[in-house]
């Protein structure tokens, strides 16, 4: 039985499905191994313009599996702090991979996003959730911290420090709803990975430099020095399109013609 599953719904689209419903999902390095495998190698398929993030069954991902977790790789002859070492690392290059792809990362959360899961959902650039869907920074719930893979750096951004903070210290649930209200999800729909593929799609019908470059504006903004630094990288991004390519002149044409634009990025 595979734990991670591949669809293409649409040639431009790749559906990636956690795949271990009866522990929902959790991040056993069973499924965590091939989980980044398969992400990587998205990320060299020139024809995948978007990638969708779900997990089968009720849950999306359920975070740390405690009783089954597997073993990561290359650990052979460690002693046990270091063993724990490269445990983290493998599941830190979880974030790591999400936010490097190429491709913009759509999670599709239909169901729990617990403890890592939750951080999982937080390293994709989208995110729509099912209303049976919710959240839990449950680091906290076990005697541990609520800060893990990347969580205390990226959901304060998502949502601000003061909701961060008491999500993350009460490590209370948080509904569909409320995600929607405070904007840690953009939207909720029933049909949560049609949607995903859907705005995927949306998405592959803009210019591929255009699609990799705003991705890539968007991450490093988040640890942007100062705006005036930021705003030169927005501008060469915007530059080297608007110089090398005629997608400009094209989105033109088609706006006078009444027809969706056909970006050739190039000359």
């Amino acid at each position: 039985m595979s734990f991670v599953l591949v669809d293409r719904p649409v040639p431009e689209v790749a559906v990636v499905t956690l795949n271990r419903p009866e522990r929902m999902n959790a991040m056993a390095f069973d499924v965590m191994v091939p989980f980044v495998e398969q992400l990587r190698e998205l990320g060299h398929d020139n024809s995948i313009r978007a990638v969708v993030v779900t997990g089968a069954g009720k849950g999306f991902c359920s975070g740390a599996d405690q009783e089954s977790a597997g073993t990561p790789p290359y650990v052979e002859g460690l002693t046990r702090p270091t063993y724990a070492l490269r445990s983290m690392e493998m599941l830190e290059d979880i974030t790591r991979t999400l936010r490097g792809l190429h491709q913009p990362v759509i999670a599709a959360i239909n169901g729990a996003a617990i403890g890592g899961g939750l951080c999982l959902s937080l390293a994709c650039d989208i995110r729509v959730a099912s209303p049976a869907a919710y959240f839990r920074a449950a680091g906290i719930n076990n005697g541990l911290t609520a800060s893990e893979l990347g969580l205390s750096y990226l959901l304060p951004r998502a949502i601000g420090s003061s909701r961060a903070a008491e999500i993350m210290l009460t490590g209370r649930d948080v509904g569909a709803e409320e995600a929607e209200r405070i904007g840690l999800v953009s939207e909720l729909a029933d049909d949560v990975v049609g949607r995903a593929v859907e705005i995927g799609q949306r998405i592959a019908g803009f210019s591929q430099p255009g699609i990799e470059l705003t991705k890539r504006t968007l991450v490093h903004g988040l640890d942007a020095s100062s705006l005036d630094g930021h705003m030169q990288a927005e501008g060469l991004g915007q530059l080297y399109l608007r110089i090398l390519t005629d997608n400009f002149e094209e989105a033109t044409r088609a706006r006078k013609e009444g027809r969706p634009a056909k970006f050739s990025d190039s000359r």
